[in-house]
């Protein structure tokens, strides 16, 4: 007996909302993301699918209003469900597969723009456990001037199972180590460079009041990934050196050291209006007689989780950050430190007007945020008015 089409699609229909079917489904779907997540406290959220699907004892979806035949539809309503779906479907997506995020300067150009709309994977490297899980939807850490998350929760850190890890070479979407500690007044400001040039009690109080922000709402920052823990970095001549090996010029230019002194990044002609000698501004901001410039610099060995320095006065300014702030421990010379996690350097491919880990450091691997695949929407900011300004050519651009 030949069977339509339509009599196909509506047994598939009947299939598919059958309660028993959808029990079955969510269940496995969940069980699954439970052992992702790695708590299998969460399995308690069977119970919830099992009420929703099959004895619907609880109207989980309080906010929900449940018309009777030939009832009027609330359109108020209607829209408040919609949104609150939308809120939690978007939320669960950020948080555990990809995010939006817009690039802000020209640190990256010859591969990312300014106005660059860019989509973020957080499955490349695994999706952090949300760390300050108060937080109001679609917000970072600001809102109306003031912070949008509460400090109430606070999580420790941990990573889920990612596709793959942090390579040579990858560009990478990180918290912005420095800033634990932001200047209100300037909150682009690096505070810690700020008061090494103007000193805390002048910085703070022309640039203050101060706010403590815990890591997971720090700043975001995007670089590109040039040494991996335990590699050894060296910049001869504005070339990336790894383990004594030159590496790829992503941008194509030599930066010179004239075009470093005029970057429009270097925190000391903000802060001071002044020049000060080469080495003052950079990490770990040896003093004034250093041999280290911005496009001759280093060698610096990156540390890597489970190995071991004997702290002496030529490295502790190296690693004291590393150890006191990001681990927690102590940072005492001549004693020997075992490191806690991977630790990783970070540069602009614009090389010449990129404030990077040559000025701040190293990059802890629990601030890795996920990796950018691709660009969705990319504005011109002196292009004119929206749609005028959109770069067409780089729409759906994969990276």
């Amino acid at each position: 007996m030949k069977v339509s089409w339509k009599e196909i699609l509506l047994r598939i229909k009947a299939v598919v909302a059958n309660r028993w079917v959808k029990l079955g489904f969510w269940s496995v779907l969940y069980i699954l993301w439970v052992i992702w997540l790695g708590n299998f406290w969460w399995l308690i959220g069977l119970g919830v699918i099992f009420d929703s699907c099959i004895t619907k004892k609880v109207k989980w979806a309080f906010w929900k209003k449940t018309y009777k035949e030939g009832e009027k539809h609330n359109v108020w309503l209607d829209w408040l469900d919609a949104i609150i779906f939308a809120v939690l479907v978007v939320t669960f997506i950020n948080m555990f597969f990809f995010q939006a995020f817009v690039i802000p300067s020209p640190s990256m150009e010859g591969t990312l723009l300014t106005g660059d709309h860019v989509f973020v994977s957080k499955l490349s490297y695994g999706p952090r456990i949300p760390q300050t899980p108060l937080t109001v939807p679609f917000t970072h850490n600001t809102i109306f001037g003031g912070e949008s998350y509460s400090t109430l929760i606070q999580n420790k850190y941990r990573r889920m199972a990612g596709l793959g890890h942090v390579k040579r070479g990858d560009i990478v979407v990180f918290n912005f180590p420095n800033g634990d500690t932001v200047l209100k007044k300037a909150p682009a400001v690096d505070y810690h460079q700020a008061v090494r040039d103007l000193g805390r009690v002048a910085a703070e109080r022309s640039l203050g009041p101060i706010v403590v922000r815990p890591m997971d709402k720090k700043d975001h920052y995007v670089k590109r990934c040039v040494a991996l823990p335990g590699d050894t970095l060296e910049v001869r001549d504005g070339y990336v050196f790894i383990d004594g090996e030159k590496q790829t010029v992503f941008d194509g230019v030599r930066v010179s050291h004239n075009v470093f002194r005029n970057a429009r990044t270097d925190m000391r002609y903000a802060l001071s209006g002044k020049e000060l000698p080469d080495a003052t501004a950079l990490f770990p901001w040896y003093s004034a007689d250093s041999t280290w410039t911005r496009d001759n610099y280093g060698p610096l060995w990156i540390p890597s989780k489970g190995a071991s320095v004997v702290l002496t006065e030529g490295n502790l300014p190296v690693y004291k950050r590393l150890i006191e702030v990001y681990e927690g421990g102590k940072a005492e010379i001549g004693t020997t430190y075992t490191f806690q996690q991977d630790y990783y350097f970070m540069m602009g491919d614009n090389r010449h007007n990129s404030l990077d880990s040559r000025y701040w450091g190293f990059v802890p691997e629990d601030h890795i945020v996920g990796k950018p695949f691709m660009i969705w929407l990319s504005t011109d900011p002196d292009g004119g008015s929206f749609p005028f300004n959109i770069r067409w050519s780089r729409f759906f651009k994969f990276l």
